[in-house]
């Protein structure tokens, strides 16, 4: 299925693609254009890692649609606390694929995520990435160290020594 386009038919609704008959959610309107830009490439270099590693790479093309609001709870709908979690965590791990020297910021995830409504959720990335440093799949850093939940000020999300490839 391709990225959103404006070019393909959609329910009256907005939420789902018509692709030769067949319903395909669609990309939550609510992401940034500049963020929706590094998911969507992610997916499709995800994609092609599918046909050439085969199942090996599937978690990525899961996590891109995911970040993308095209699966797990749908995005027109108030989230769960574990759906909100699994794609904050998603969202992450797609962007720290598409920018693999660098990092990301919390608001950035809580954009994606949260629309319009973002700000309120960035504390709730940050807490949920600390949650996830034990495991060593993130870190939470600040001038390019890792820091404990008590770090104030500005951090950034970077990949932890056993981060999901």
């Amino acid at each position: 299925m391709a990225p959103d386009r404006d070019d393909v038919e959609r329910t009256p609704d907005g939420r789902y693609l018509v692709v030769d008959g067949r319903r395909w959610r669609a990309s939550d309107p609510g992401i940034p254009d500049t963020l929706r830009a590094e998911l969507v490439a992610e997916l499709m270099s995800a994609r092609r890692a599918v046909r050439t590693e085969g199942d090996a790479a599937r978690h990525r093309v899961q996590d891109a649609k995911v970040a993308l609001g095209e699966r797990g709870e749908p995005w027109w709908d108030e989230p769960s606390a574990a759906g909100l979690a699994e794609r904050m965590v998603a969202t992450a791990r797609v962007l720290l694929r598409h920018r693999p020297e660098g990092t990301t910021c919390p608001s950035e995830v809580a954009r994606v995520v949260g629309g319009e409504s973002w700000r309120p959720l960035t504390a709730r990335v940050r807490a949920l990435v600390h949650d996830r440093t034990g495991g060593g799949e993130l870190e939470v850093l600040q001038r390019g160290e890792p820091v404990d939940r008590d770090a104030r000020g500005p951090v950034r999300i970077g990949r932890g020594p056993r981060f999901p490839g």
